[in-house]
């Protein structure tokens, strides 16, 4: 059973680092089509309220957050790495650090989730104000790019949900050990009343 476990580990571990990245690589894309589609659309980059199309000023509103998401996703790396350095991954007993590495990564995963899906749905929501009439017209007579689509607002769905997933499964996999961890402590202990 510990073999099994000791594999399981790992792999949880590993998808945890991955579901960091992929969070860093999404605070990465999140603004891809909002510079392309309303960047040139503001005409003076220093007051941006001089533009050509209504609402598109979320390109700057955006700045923010998309700033703070990038440090915390780069954050959420590191947690991450903090597995592999207390040996998470491949320790056959759990310490303090190995329980405090898997609860702190599974709570920041969360309290991101949390944290970012409000703040996209409320920029999703400014977004879906911009006059998509007037872009069209500006990005065919501008030859820029246009578009309508929420994609980069709608993947944080599955980009949390592997966050989260990556959460529950450092959990199980904390209970998992505690319990083998028990279950060997008292096999120990049998063998020691039988001997004596």
């Amino acid at each position: 059973m510990y073999k099994k476990q000791l594999t399981t580990q790992k792999i949880v571990c590993l998808f945890a680092l991955c579901s960091s990245v992929i969070v860093f690589i999404y605070s990465l894309g999140i603004m891809t089509d909002l510079f392309d589609a309303l960047y040139y659309t503001i005409r003076d980059p220093n007051n941006p309220s001089r533009n050509s199309v209504a609402g598109s000023l979320i390109y700057y509103d955006m700045q923010g957050f998309n700033r703070r998401f990038l440090h915390v996703s780069i954050a959420l790396i590191l947690i991450s790495c903090l597995l592999f350095i207390t040996n998470t991954h491949v320790r056959r007993k759990y310490y303090v650090g190995n329980v405090f590495a898997s609860a702190l990564n599974a709570v920041a995963n969360i309290a991101v989730a949390v944290w970012a899906h409000g703040q996209i749905l409320a920029y999703k929501a400014q977004f879906l104000q911009v006059d998509f009439e007037a872009l069209k017209k500006y990005s065919e007579t501008r030859n820029t790019y246009y578009t309508e689509s929420t994609f980069w607002f709608d993947i944080h769905y599955l980009v949390f949900a592997i966050a989260i997933l990556a959460s529950i499964l450092l959990l199980a996999n904390l209970i998992w050990k505690f319990r083998l961890m028990k279950e060997e402590k008292q096999l120990i202990e049998a063998g020691k009343e039988a001997a004596a």
